[in-house]
């Protein structure tokens, strides 16, 4: 089997194995899986984000931009140990669904212990099936098990609504900033 994450051949994809010991009995009677990205997975989010954002908010290509540069930087200090991206397919013909992020927060100077969830995208025809949560979920663990002590998501006001689903999480809202202390 090829390794998945041909920026850093010489590591091994322990969040890959994280993805089998968490969701082997959380999806199989799911209609999707997740696994580690690969080539081409990063460009199709960047993509599916640019297209559905515009489509729903006219938020154009600034927004694409802005997905495009989150992707680079993610590329450019890629540390498999404290970092990921999960992609989530149809188990029947392996349909991109959505994705999320773990970056490192290199905006906090004083605190290495923080983490990013990024990108959080579940395509609209997939929503309301538990993708979302399953996502955010392996988010957390991935973050606990790399030695973060806090995960922050940064919300536009619109996705507010949804703010149910973030407190059952227990994250506690913080302006459009949630942190949950792992």
């Amino acid at each position: 089997m090829a390794q998945e994450h041909k920026m850093d051949q010489s590591t091994s994809t322990d969040a890959t194995k994280t993805k089998i010991d968490f969701l082997a009995d959380k999806t199989d009677a799911s209609p999707f899986t997740l696994r580690p990205f690969r080539a081409g997975d990063l460009g199709y989010m960047v993509h599916r984000q640019g297209v559905f954002y515009d489509e729903q908010y006219q938020w154009g290509i600034r927004f694409e931009g802005l997905v495009a540069r989150i992707v680079g930087d993610f590329v450019d200090s890629y540390d498999p140990s404290k970092e990921c991206c999960w992609i989530a397919e149809n188990k029947s013909d392996g349909a991109f669904l959505g994705g999320v992020m773990v970056v490192k927060d290199k905006e906090s100077v004083t605190n290495s212990k923080i983490a990013k969830l990024r990108l959080l995208y579940v395509e609209p025809k997939s929503q309301g099936m538990g993708l979302g949560t399953v996502l955010v979920r392996q988010c957390t663990r991935f973050a606990r098990e790399a030695g973060y002590t806090k995960i922050g998501l940064w919300t536009q006001s619109y996705k507010l609504v949804r703010s149910e689903k973030h407190e059952s999480f227990g994250v506690p809202l913080t302006g459009e900033y949630w942190e949950l202390t792992l």
